[in-house]
């Protein structure tokens, strides 16, 4: 099963953006995004263990699973322009994937992280399998809204998902972290202001991890500011190379699904 997915393609397009989902999102969650950017061909990519390949085990190390994406990019053989988006998790692992292709000599054209504190602020925990039991798990969905809290108390639901939302927290709090400066090129931040789990000056750090251009933006909303209001502005404009004069983003045609999890 491929690691990607085209939203809509654009062979013809000079660009292609490659959007990271969050812990136990799936790439449903950026199907509005094709829409609106304008000569950008969006990709998706969908982690094992649920949607289309829910069938599959799960991943359980994040930096492996970042170089596996990375190795069947380059394998693609696309040389377009390609900007890599993530959220939350989903940051992370774009990070890891930059970081790979940027060793193989096919570095990204910008990264994008989003709802995330930087790889430098990140310590693994090594108890990581009995922190992140179901009790524990289900709290943090519930505190960064990205579940209703009904939909826990489903027992047909919680069997169904819980499994890869687990596997996904606990391969995010086994990451080593990174620091120094492996990228070199721009990299953007962006966090809700009222993001109950990431700080804004633990988003800020991300301009640690590059050499580069460095731009970070508060946007109004939790962890989830962007299933409501994605910032189609700013990234549409980054990808462009041009400097942000719009901080409001553009509302999709239609919420996304922003699967059962936040992470």
């Amino acid at each position: 099963m491929l690691w990607t997915q085209c939203v809509e393609p654009r062979p013809f397009a000079a660009r292609r953006l490659i959007c990271f989902p969050h812990a136990g999102g799936s790439p449903y969650f950026f199907r509005s995004w094709a829409r609106a950017f304008d000569g950008v061909e969006v990709h998706t990519v969908c982690y094992p263990g649920r949607a289309e390949r829910f069938a599959e085990p799960c991943a359980s190390d994040l930096v492996v699973m970042a170089r596996q994406v990375a190795d069947e990019l380059i394998a693609a053989g696309d040389t377009r322009s390609t900007a890599l988006f993530g959220h939350s998790m989903g940051a992370t692992v774009a990070f890891e994937v930059a970081c790979a292709l940027t060793e193989a000599g096919a570095g990204p054209s910008r990264l994008i992280a989003s709802g995330a504190r930087a790889p430098s602020l990140m310590v693994p925990d090594p108890a990581a399998d009995t922190t992140w039991d179901d009790a524990s798990i289900a709290r943090t969905l519930i505190e960064l809204g990205g579940t209703d809290p009904e939909l826990l108390e489903n027992q047909a639901f919680v069997k169904l998902v819980m499994p890869y939302i687990g596997a996904d927290f606990r391969m995010l709090a086994r990451y080593p972290g990174r620091t120094g400066r492996p990228l070199g090129c721009p990299v953007t931040a962006l966090v809700g202001a009222s993001d109950p789990r990431v700080p804004r000056e633990e988003a800020a750090a991300w301009e640690t991890v590059t050499g580069g251009p460095f731009r970070f933006h508060v946007l109004p909303g939790e962890h989830f500011y962007l299933a409501d209001e994605p910032p189609f502005g700013i990234v549409g404009e980054v990808l462009l190379d041009r400097p942000v004069t719009t901080p409001g983003p553009a509302r999709p045609a239609g919420r996304p699904d922003r699967g059962p999890v936040s992470g």
